[in-house]
Protein backbone atom coordinates (compact mmCIF):
# COMPACT_ATOMS: atom_id res chain seq x y z
CA UNK A 1 0.00 0.00 0.00
CA UNK A 2 1.32 3.43 -0.83
CA UNK A 3 2.10 5.47 2.22
CA UNK A 4 -0.01 8.63 2.44
CA UNK A 5 1.63 12.22 2.15
CA UNK A 6 0.87 14.80 4.57
CA UNK A 7 2.16 18.56 4.52
CA UNK A 8 5.34 18.65 6.85
CA UNK A 9 3.89 21.78 8.44
CA UNK A 10 1.65 18.84 10.99
CA UNK A 11 4.78 18.07 11.83
CA UNK A 12 6.11 20.37 12.85
CA UNK A 13 2.70 21.97 14.64
CA UNK A 14 3.03 18.42 16.55
CA UNK A 15 6.48 19.22 17.70
CA UNK A 16 6.01 22.65 18.59
CA UNK A 17 3.16 21.05 21.20
CA UNK A 18 6.00 18.18 22.56
CA UNK A 19 7.89 21.24 23.57
CA UNK A 20 5.57 23.04 25.10
CA UNK A 21 3.92 20.31 26.89
CA UNK A 22 7.76 19.69 28.21
CA UNK A 23 8.14 23.85 28.86
CA UNK A 24 4.88 23.09 31.41
CA UNK A 25 6.59 20.41 33.07
CA UNK A 26 9.57 22.50 33.66
CA UNK A 27 7.34 25.72 34.89
CA UNK A 28 5.24 22.96 36.95
CA UNK A 29 8.48 21.65 38.47
CA UNK A 30 9.80 25.30 39.53
CA UNK A 31 6.01 25.90 40.55
CA UNK A 32 6.13 23.30 42.83
CA UNK A 33 9.75 23.26 44.64
CA UNK A 34 9.43 27.03 45.11
CA UNK A 35 5.97 26.53 47.07
CA UNK A 36 3.94 28.29 44.39
CA UNK A 37 1.15 25.98 43.51
CA UNK A 38 -1.42 27.07 45.64
CA UNK A 39 -0.99 30.64 45.56
CA UNK A 40 -4.00 31.51 43.04
CA UNK A 41 -7.04 29.60 44.50
CA UNK A 42 -9.78 30.12 41.57
CA UNK A 43 -9.54 28.93 38.25
CA UNK A 44 -11.20 31.58 35.89
CA UNK A 45 -9.90 29.99 32.42
CA UNK A 46 -10.95 33.48 30.59
CA UNK A 47 -10.69 36.06 33.41
CA UNK A 48 -7.61 34.25 34.56
CA UNK A 49 -5.73 35.09 31.93
CA UNK A 50 -4.78 38.67 32.78
CA UNK A 51 -2.56 38.95 36.27
CA UNK A 52 -3.18 41.87 38.25
CA UNK A 53 -3.21 44.66 37.45
CA UNK A 54 -2.77 47.24 39.85
CA UNK A 55 -2.01 47.61 43.46
CA UNK A 56 -5.57 46.96 44.36
CA UNK A 57 -5.99 44.15 42.01
CA UNK A 58 -2.93 42.46 43.84
CA UNK A 59 -4.29 42.83 47.17
CA UNK A 60 -7.61 41.47 46.11
CA UNK A 61 -6.03 38.44 45.41
CA UNK A 62 -3.90 37.97 48.02
CA UNK A 63 -6.55 38.64 50.42
CA UNK A 64 -8.31 35.45 49.13
CA UNK A 65 -4.74 33.70 49.60
CA UNK A 66 -5.28 34.23 53.04
CA UNK A 67 -8.70 32.64 53.58
CA UNK A 68 -6.92 28.81 52.69
CA UNK A 69 -5.00 26.65 55.09
CA UNK A 70 -1.36 27.41 53.06
CA UNK A 71 -1.08 30.93 54.28
CA UNK A 72 -2.67 30.68 57.77
CA UNK A 73 -0.79 27.53 58.71
CA UNK A 74 2.74 28.19 56.71
CA UNK A 75 3.18 31.46 54.94
CA UNK A 76 1.27 33.26 58.30
CA UNK A 77 4.52 36.04 58.23
CA UNK A 78 4.22 36.26 53.93
CA UNK A 79 3.82 39.71 53.21
CA UNK A 80 2.52 41.19 49.39
CA UNK A 81 5.52 41.07 47.51
CA UNK A 82 6.59 37.88 48.97
CA UNK A 83 3.14 36.86 47.85
CA UNK A 84 3.86 38.01 44.68
CA UNK A 85 7.11 35.89 44.05
CA UNK A 86 4.93 32.84 44.23
CA UNK A 87 1.81 34.05 42.32
CA UNK A 88 3.85 34.66 39.33
CA UNK A 89 5.11 31.05 38.67
CA UNK A 90 1.69 29.77 39.11
CA UNK A 91 0.11 32.06 36.81
CA UNK A 92 3.03 31.49 34.27
CA UNK A 93 2.12 27.94 34.32
CA UNK A 94 -1.72 28.32 33.97
CA UNK A 95 -0.51 31.22 31.26
CA UNK A 96 1.06 28.61 29.28
CA UNK A 97 -1.51 26.37 29.50
CA UNK A 98 -3.62 28.55 28.19
CA UNK A 99 -1.45 28.72 25.36
CA UNK A 100 -0.48 25.63 24.85
CA UNK A 101 -4.19 25.00 23.96
CA UNK A 102 -4.39 27.79 21.31
CA UNK A 103 -1.46 26.31 19.79
CA UNK A 104 -3.15 23.36 19.43
CA UNK A 105 -6.70 24.75 18.32
CA UNK A 106 -5.53 26.99 15.74
CA UNK A 107 -3.61 24.94 13.52
CA UNK A 108 -6.17 22.15 14.03
CA UNK A 109 -9.14 24.21 13.06
CA UNK A 110 -7.05 25.65 9.80
CA UNK A 111 -6.03 21.80 8.76
CA UNK A 112 -9.49 20.23 8.78
CA UNK A 113 -10.84 23.13 6.93
CA UNK A 114 -8.18 22.79 4.38
CA UNK A 115 -9.17 19.00 4.55
CA UNK A 116 -5.53 17.80 5.64
CA UNK A 117 -6.52 15.72 8.82
CA UNK A 118 -8.25 12.45 7.37
CA UNK A 119 -8.67 8.97 8.23
CA UNK A 120 -6.64 7.60 11.67
CA UNK A 121 -5.15 10.83 12.22
CA UNK A 122 -8.05 12.79 12.61
CA UNK A 123 -8.94 10.55 15.16
CA UNK A 124 -5.64 10.57 16.45
CA UNK A 125 -6.01 14.22 17.55
CA UNK A 126 -9.33 14.32 18.50
CA UNK A 127 -7.65 12.01 20.93
CA UNK A 128 -4.84 14.61 21.86
CA UNK A 129 -7.35 17.45 22.32
CA UNK A 130 -9.31 15.33 24.50
CA UNK A 131 -6.18 14.36 26.64
CA UNK A 132 -5.38 18.26 26.98
CA UNK A 133 -8.55 19.27 28.10
CA UNK A 134 -8.40 16.14 30.82
CA UNK A 135 -4.63 17.31 31.62
CA UNK A 136 -6.18 20.88 32.37
CA UNK A 137 -8.94 19.72 34.47
CA UNK A 138 -6.62 17.19 36.46
CA UNK A 139 -4.61 20.59 36.94
CA UNK A 140 -7.14 22.44 38.96
CA UNK A 141 -8.18 18.54 40.87
CA UNK A 142 -5.16 18.31 42.29
CA UNK A 143 -5.00 22.57 43.60
CA UNK A 144 -8.06 21.91 44.82
CA UNK A 145 -6.58 19.09 46.80
CA UNK A 146 -4.21 21.37 48.49
CA UNK A 147 -6.91 24.30 49.25
CA UNK A 148 -8.10 22.11 52.41
CA UNK A 149 -7.32 21.50 55.96
CA UNK A 150 -4.11 20.19 54.78
CA UNK A 151 -2.45 22.27 52.19
CA UNK A 152 -0.50 20.24 50.58
CA UNK A 153 -1.46 18.38 47.24
CA UNK A 154 -2.16 15.28 47.35
CA UNK A 155 0.51 13.17 46.00
CA UNK A 156 -1.55 10.94 44.06
CA UNK A 157 -3.35 13.28 41.68
CA UNK A 158 0.14 15.20 41.28
CA UNK A 159 1.02 11.83 40.08
CA UNK A 160 -1.77 11.86 37.56
CA UNK A 161 -1.71 15.25 36.23
CA UNK A 162 2.25 14.10 35.14
CA UNK A 163 1.28 11.04 33.65
CA UNK A 164 -1.53 12.90 31.93
CA UNK A 165 1.70 14.97 30.39
CA UNK A 166 3.08 11.96 29.42
CA UNK A 167 0.56 10.70 27.79
CA UNK A 168 0.35 13.80 25.87
CA UNK A 169 4.18 13.68 24.69
CA UNK A 170 3.99 10.10 24.20
CA UNK A 171 0.95 9.81 22.29
CA UNK A 172 1.99 13.39 20.15
CA UNK A 173 5.16 11.64 19.50
CA UNK A 174 4.09 8.61 18.28
CA UNK A 175 1.95 9.95 15.89
CA UNK A 176 5.07 11.99 14.59
CA UNK A 177 6.09 8.95 14.25
CA UNK A 178 3.64 7.74 12.27
CA UNK A 179 3.60 10.67 10.01
CA UNK A 180 7.81 10.30 9.48
CA UNK A 181 9.18 7.16 9.81
CA UNK A 182 9.33 3.96 7.28
CA UNK A 183 6.38 1.43 7.76
CA UNK A 184 9.15 -1.46 6.47
CA UNK A 185 10.98 -2.21 9.52
CA UNK A 186 12.90 -5.50 10.45
CA UNK A 187 11.48 -6.80 13.86
CA UNK A 188 13.71 -8.51 15.06
CA UNK A 189 12.71 -11.26 17.59
CA UNK A 190 11.05 -10.28 21.06
CA UNK A 191 12.88 -7.07 21.40
CA UNK A 192 9.90 -5.19 21.01
CA UNK A 193 8.69 -7.07 24.22
CA UNK A 194 11.92 -6.01 26.02
CA UNK A 195 11.26 -2.02 24.75
CA UNK A 196 7.71 -2.46 26.13
CA UNK A 197 9.12 -3.61 29.73
CA UNK A 198 11.70 -1.04 29.82
CA UNK A 199 9.05 1.58 28.61
CA UNK A 200 6.58 0.45 31.54
CA UNK A 201 9.41 0.24 34.13
CA UNK A 202 10.85 4.14 33.05
CA UNK A 203 7.11 4.84 33.85
CA UNK A 204 6.86 3.59 36.52
CA UNK A 205 9.45 5.38 38.34
CA UNK A 206 8.38 8.65 37.09
CA UNK A 207 5.41 7.63 38.80
CA UNK A 208 7.64 7.02 41.68
CA UNK A 209 9.32 10.82 41.67
CA UNK A 210 6.09 12.12 41.73
CA UNK A 211 4.93 10.50 44.50
CA UNK A 212 8.20 12.11 46.23
CA UNK A 213 7.79 14.87 45.06
CA UNK A 214 4.30 14.85 46.42
CA UNK A 215 5.32 13.86 49.58
CA UNK A 216 8.52 15.81 49.35
CA UNK A 217 10.05 12.75 50.18
CA UNK A 218 13.34 14.12 49.05
CA UNK A 219 14.33 15.71 51.85
CA UNK A 220 13.74 12.55 54.26
CA UNK A 221 17.10 11.46 54.39
CA UNK A 222 19.96 12.96 52.39
CA UNK A 223 22.59 10.22 52.12
CA UNK A 224 23.30 7.50 49.08
CA UNK A 225 23.16 4.39 49.10
CA UNK A 226 22.45 3.93 53.09
CA UNK A 227 19.39 6.28 54.24
CA UNK A 228 20.94 7.58 57.38
CA UNK A 229 23.02 4.35 57.56
CA UNK A 230 20.82 1.74 57.21
CA UNK A 231 19.73 -0.18 54.23
CA UNK A 232 15.84 0.39 55.25
CA UNK A 233 14.62 3.34 58.18
CA UNK A 234 14.46 0.51 61.25
CA UNK A 235 12.18 3.00 63.14
CA UNK A 236 9.70 2.50 60.26
CA UNK A 237 9.39 -1.38 60.55
CA UNK A 238 6.00 -2.71 62.26
CA UNK A 239 4.17 0.93 61.15
CA UNK A 240 3.81 0.38 57.50
CA UNK A 241 0.97 -1.85 55.87
CA UNK A 242 -0.37 -2.95 52.71
CA UNK A 243 -2.16 -0.34 52.35
CA UNK A 244 -0.27 2.87 54.12
CA UNK A 245 3.02 2.58 52.52
CA UNK A 246 2.65 4.61 49.43
CA UNK A 247 1.67 7.60 52.20
CA UNK A 248 4.95 7.59 53.55
CA UNK A 249 7.62 9.45 52.17
CA UNK A 250 10.75 7.37 53.26
CA UNK A 251 9.27 4.39 52.36
CA UNK A 252 8.42 6.00 48.84
CA UNK A 253 11.74 7.85 48.63
CA UNK A 254 13.11 3.93 49.27
CA UNK A 255 11.37 2.46 46.68
CA UNK A 256 12.29 5.16 44.04
CA UNK A 257 15.83 4.59 44.63
CA UNK A 258 15.64 1.15 44.29
CA UNK A 259 13.48 0.95 40.90
CA UNK A 260 16.18 3.12 39.41
CA UNK A 261 18.74 0.52 39.52
CA UNK A 262 15.82 -1.62 38.17
CA UNK A 263 15.59 0.87 35.20
CA UNK A 264 19.56 1.07 34.61
CA UNK A 265 19.56 -2.45 34.81
CA UNK A 266 16.47 -3.21 32.18
CA UNK A 267 17.92 -0.25 29.92
CA UNK A 268 21.55 -2.09 30.12
CA UNK A 269 19.76 -5.19 29.36
CA UNK A 270 17.97 -3.91 26.08
CA UNK A 271 21.10 -2.46 24.71
CA UNK A 272 22.95 -5.56 25.43
CA UNK A 273 20.02 -7.77 23.56
CA UNK A 274 20.17 -4.98 20.82
CA UNK A 275 23.63 -5.59 19.67
CA UNK A 276 22.88 -8.41 18.42
CA UNK A 277 19.81 -7.37 16.15
CA UNK A 278 19.86 -5.76 12.52
CA UNK A 279 18.63 -2.50 13.37
CA UNK A 280 18.02 0.21 11.68
CA UNK A 281 20.19 3.70 12.05
CA UNK A 282 17.17 5.55 14.03
CA UNK A 283 16.94 2.65 16.06
CA UNK A 284 20.46 2.28 17.07
CA UNK A 285 21.52 6.09 17.47
CA UNK A 286 18.00 6.02 19.82
CA UNK A 287 19.14 2.94 21.81
CA UNK A 288 22.69 4.98 22.29
CA UNK A 289 20.57 8.07 23.55
CA UNK A 290 18.87 5.80 25.77
CA UNK A 291 21.75 4.31 27.25
CA UNK A 292 22.82 8.41 27.62
CA UNK A 293 20.00 9.83 29.43
CA UNK A 294 19.50 6.64 31.77
CA UNK A 295 23.29 7.21 33.08
CA UNK A 296 22.85 10.76 33.21
CA UNK A 297 19.06 10.39 35.23
CA UNK A 298 21.04 8.47 37.70
CA UNK A 299 23.74 11.28 38.49
CA UNK A 300 21.38 13.78 38.44
CA UNK A 301 18.90 11.54 41.27
CA UNK A 302 21.48 10.96 43.45
CA UNK A 303 22.94 14.80 43.45
CA UNK A 304 19.78 15.97 44.04
CA UNK A 305 19.42 13.84 46.62
CA UNK A 306 22.95 14.42 48.24
CA UNK A 307 22.26 18.77 47.33
CA UNK A 308 18.51 18.46 49.51
CA UNK A 309 17.03 19.08 46.11
CA UNK A 310 17.94 22.34 44.84
CA UNK A 311 15.66 23.84 42.76
CA UNK A 312 18.17 23.81 39.44
CA UNK A 313 19.10 19.94 39.98
CA UNK A 314 15.32 19.04 40.50
CA UNK A 315 14.23 20.29 37.22
CA UNK A 316 17.02 19.12 35.57
CA UNK A 317 15.96 15.77 36.71
CA UNK A 318 12.49 15.91 35.64
CA UNK A 319 13.31 17.19 32.52
CA UNK A 320 15.69 14.21 31.60
CA UNK A 321 13.11 11.65 32.90
CA UNK A 322 10.74 13.14 30.13
CA UNK A 323 13.33 12.71 27.94
CA UNK A 324 13.60 8.98 28.98
CA UNK A 325 10.61 8.53 28.52
CA UNK A 326 10.43 9.74 24.75
CA UNK A 327 13.32 7.89 23.90
CA UNK A 328 11.85 4.76 25.30
CA UNK A 329 8.39 5.45 23.34
CA UNK A 330 9.87 6.13 20.30
CA UNK A 331 12.16 2.60 20.55
CA UNK A 332 8.85 0.30 20.70
CA UNK A 333 7.97 2.35 17.75
CA UNK A 334 10.53 1.76 15.91
CA UNK A 335 10.79 -2.13 16.70
CA UNK A 336 6.91 -2.30 17.02
CA UNK A 337 7.05 -3.20 13.08
CA UNK A 338 3.69 -1.57 12.34
CA UNK A 339 2.63 1.93 11.34
CA UNK A 340 -0.65 3.81 11.36
CA UNK A 341 -0.09 4.62 8.17
CA UNK A 342 -0.88 1.25 7.06
CA UNK A 343 -4.58 1.83 8.16
CA UNK A 344 -4.99 4.67 6.01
Amino acid sequence: MQQTKYNPAIVWWLMSGVLLILAMVVIGGITRLTGSGLSIVEWNVISGTLPPLNEQAWLVAFEKYKQFPEYQKLNYNMDLAGFKNIFWWEYVHRLLGRTTGLVFIVPFLYFFAKKQLTGWLFGRLLFILLLGMAQGLMGWVMVKSGLSENPHVSHYRLAAHLLLALTLIGVILWTIADLTMDKRRYVPGNLTIVAKVVLAAVLIQIVLGAFVAGLKAGFSFNTYPLMGGEFFPSYLKGELTFFNFLDNGVTVQFIHRWVAIVVLLSVIYFWYRSRAEKLQQKSKQLMNILVLAILVQMGLGIATLILAVPVSLGVLHQVVAVALFSVSVLLVHQLSGKAALEKV
